[in-house]
């Protein structure tokens, strides 16, 4: 099918004809429609309908017409979390103290709060805990262990934590092993190529000796280093849980347990010995996943993509994530030349995609190992999330696909299952349109409903 062409054969503008017509040529009767529609006839938009078995568009108008995706983006953003980290990661905030506890109860020692970047703490979203419940979990751990009085502070970390069993670390950055964590001490720039050693050769990589894990800058492989002495990272590394500790400190007054102050230790080459007393771990990517398609969280979503870019490349930054996401698209095919991606959930209106390019990304989809958890995540029609209120026809729990909204902007891409049993992948992207969002929806509605019978 060639751009801005749809193929209606020899149907005329009548009941009759239509009614001997197959399902393909109604289909496209009614793409051929929404053309000359009052709503849609001024606007810049684009549609493609397409078979991933076959790999052929069924239907199309600007297919490759880049145009505002709103929060269609989320796809993109999502499919790279999952991808890098998988659909069981879990982040981990750990409670541990050194020292000692005496007779009395009395820590002569330090508690530490242990973070990892957690994009949902305290949020209560996804299955996640709030602040208070999490502060109440550790006050009540904290007495557990006999603890009524603290010599010293609340020092608070930020760490890569084992138990997720990714293959490596983030980038550009030296990790100290410490227990079941990582801890941020330095750059890889400029580090001596010298000293490196073989993850792979090694026969205990993970010993309690002190060793320094990285990404090495000259091998792009793993290795480790008995000794580091060089700086401290330049990069972003993930923020501590700051509002957690003062909201821990506090409960802790109030419950007469006295401790110092709260306080950041970002550079720790020489950790002291500590006892973890309890840990909270977030809810699993995958359930994140799906509070960020079925609600289109934005907050989180962009949230997610700064963890992307920390976890990949050691950076938590808006502009790293971004990097990490189009790299990303590339390794998998996306055809990037017409994709401005901008931020993690489609909010700036310079983000641009082409329709063509959403139905192969959502095609490829099919073949990755989540796929199942990407494909949950998705609202159904007239069920879940943002389609809960919309399609009540044929489509009726047969769409399964991301919204987006902007002013004068609507989109929806995704799947929709037809009687014949095939799964197509759609993109429909409609930009300054005339009328309301409503109308827009109901020329939607309209057209997949023709898909059912496809």
């Amino acid at each position: 099918m060639y751009e801005n062409q749809v193929s209606v054969g020899a149907i005329s503008n009548t009941k009759e004809t239509l009614s001997n017509a197959s399902p393909k040529e109604v289909f496209d009767y009614s793409l051929s429609q929404l053309m000359s529609d009052p709503v849609l006839r001024n606007a810049s938009w684009g549609f493609v309908l397409y078979d991933p078995k076959t790999n052929k568009v069924l239907s199309s108008y600007n297919e490759a017409t880049p145009l505002i995706p709103a929060s269609t983006t989320k796809l993109l953003t999502t499919d790279t979390a999952l991808s890098l980290l998988g659909s069981k990661f879990r982040w981990v905030t750990q409670l541990e103290y050194s020292g000692s506890i005496d007779a009395e109860g009395t820590l002569n020692g330090n508690l530490y709060i242990v973070g990892s970047g957690d994009p949902s703490l305290g949020t209560n979203k996804a299955g996640a805990s709030t602040y208070g419940a999490i502060a109440s979990d550790f006050l009540y751990a904290i007495k557990e262990k006999g603890i009524k009085k603290i010599t010293g502070d609340i020092i608070l970390q930020t760490a890569v934590f084992k138990e997720n069993k990714l293959p490596t670390l983030p980038a550009n950055i030296v990790w100290l092993e410490h227990q079941n964590y990582f801890l941020p001490v330095g750059s890889t720039q400029d580090i001596d190529p010298r000293k490196e050693k073989s993850v792979v050769a090694k026969k205990d990589p993970f010993s309690n000796k002190k060793q320094y894990f990285y990404i090495s800058p000259y091998t792009h492989k793993l290795v480790y280093a008995d000794e580091f002495e060089g700086a401290w990272t330049s990069t972003q590394i993930a923020p501590t849980p700051q509002y957690l500790a003062n909201l821990l400190k506090a409960n802790l007054a109030k419950s007469g347990i006295i401790a110092g102050k709260v306080t950041e230790k970002l550079v720790d080459r020489d950790p002291e010995s500590r006892t973890k007393i309890t840990a909270y771990h977030s809810p699993m990517l995958k359930d994140i996943v799906y509070d960020i398609n079925q609600r289109s969280d934005n907050a989180l979503s962009e949230a997610l993509l700064k963890t992307v870019g920390l976890q990949r490349d050691g950076d938590q930054t808006i502009n790293r994530g971004r990097s990490v996401v189009v790299e990303h698209l590339r390794d998998k095919n996306f055809d990037t030349s017409d994709l401005v991606y901008m931020d993690g959930s489609g909010l700036s209106r310079s983000h641009r995609v082409t329709p063509i390019s959403q139905v192969k990304f959502l095609s490829a989809q099919m073949k990755e190992s989540y796929y199942k958890d990407f494909f949950d995540s998705l609202p159904i029609a007239g069920q879940t999330g943002t389609l809960k209120k919309r399609f009540f026809g044929e489509a009726y729990g047969q769409v399964f696909a991301k919204t987006g909204t902007l002013n004068k902007v609507k989109t929806l891409a995704g799947y929709v299952k037809t009687r014949s049993g095939k799964t197509l992948a759609f993109s429909f992207l409609v930009n300054n349109y005339a009328g309301s969002v409503d109308q827009v929806n109901k020329k939607m509605e309209y057209l997949l409903d023709q898909a059912i019978n496809l």
